[in-house]
């Protein structure tokens, strides 16, 4: 019960002022990161420990499905003896660099083709079938191509990764534009705007949410496309790794290069995260991150 039917009996003004209520919500937002983290940890661990002990009491075969200690030594020899490649941070660096390449120029061409096809209802309707053909060619299959003609060297790999960023992110560019405020852009007409003011001011930055959400699953295509391309044929780099160890049939050197690349990615996911919130720091934080 109540003493005024709103405030709780027994309640003064300090349980209610704004610095109180700020360190309530701030150790229930600390509580909650602890758990997550708590959470994310025992599950990691559960699942690594139900895979050693499968692989250890033989109801998996380690030679086909590895084991997290033999993933874990193979892991430690690339970093102290290196590969057969060469130095696991120069196979990693090459990997880095074809991907950051393949997503910077597949991302750019795509925000540019997204926005001008955006804007221009006739372009999009010309060049629309080309575009559907063009997508539904499995990207992937591009790399044989992109092998052939442009040798085993970085400029196959970037154009591998070019090409499975390029549609995800026009799509996502494509769709922002025409999602923009119809109200705010009769509006800057009104006020005389010209179209590339309007496209600048107006159009660019109601399609940004589109645009960054977009990056996020990108970076990943672009690193599939990387290492796809050194899987094919490559004189170095993560996928030749792969490759390399799925000839040996060392599963564990499959596993140990996989954990690599997720290494790779959440650290490509966080810098693309940090970025966002710095470009758009108008944006409402999301429902289930303000501990809603």
């Amino acid at each position: 019960m109540t003493s005024n039917g709103l405030v709780p009996s027994g309640a003064t003004d300090a349980d209610f002022s704004l610095d109180s209520v700020e360190r309530r919500a701030l150790a229930s937002q600390k509580r909650r990161s602890t758990l997550v983290i708590a959470l994310r940890i025992a599950i990691f661990v559960a699942v690594v420990s139900r895979w050693e002990l499968s692989a250890t009491q033989g109801w998996i075969d380690p030679f086909f499905f590895g084991q997290p200690s033999g993933v874990a030594r193979q892991i430690y020899e690339w970093f102290t003896e290196g590969t057969s490649q060469g130095s696991i941070w120069l196979q990693m660096w090459v990997t880095i660099e074809e991907t950051g390449l393949g997503f910077v120029i597949g991302s750019i061409a795509g925000v540019v083709c997204g926005i001008a096809l955006g804007r221009n209802r006739f372009l999009a309707d010309v060049f629309s079938v080309y575009i559907k053909i063009a997508n539904s060619i499995p990207r992937v299959v591009l790399g044989s191509i992109f092998i052939i003609s442009l040798g085993l060297g970085m400029a196959s790999k970037v154009a591998l990764a070019v090409v499975m960023v390029l549609f995800v992110v026009f799509a996502n560019a494509f769709q922002g534009v025409r999602e923009a405020d119809r109200a705010m852009i009769a509006n800057a007409q009104i006020l005389g705007a010209s179209q590339w003011q309007l496209t600048t001011t107006v159009v660019i930055p109601s399609a940004m949410s589109w645009i960054l959400a977009s990056l996020h699953v990108s970076f990943g295509f672009a690193l599939v496309g990387a290492v796809v391309g050194e899987f094919l044929g490559s004189k170095r780099g993560v996928g030749l790794l792969i490759s390399t160890a799925q000839g040996a049939f060392n599963a564990n050197g499959v596993f140990a290069a996989m954990i690599i690349l997720a290494v790779m990615a959440l650290g490509a996911e966080y810098i693309i995260t940090w970025i966002e919130n710095r470009i758009v720091r108008w944006k409402p934080t999301p429902l289930n991150e303000a501990g809603a």
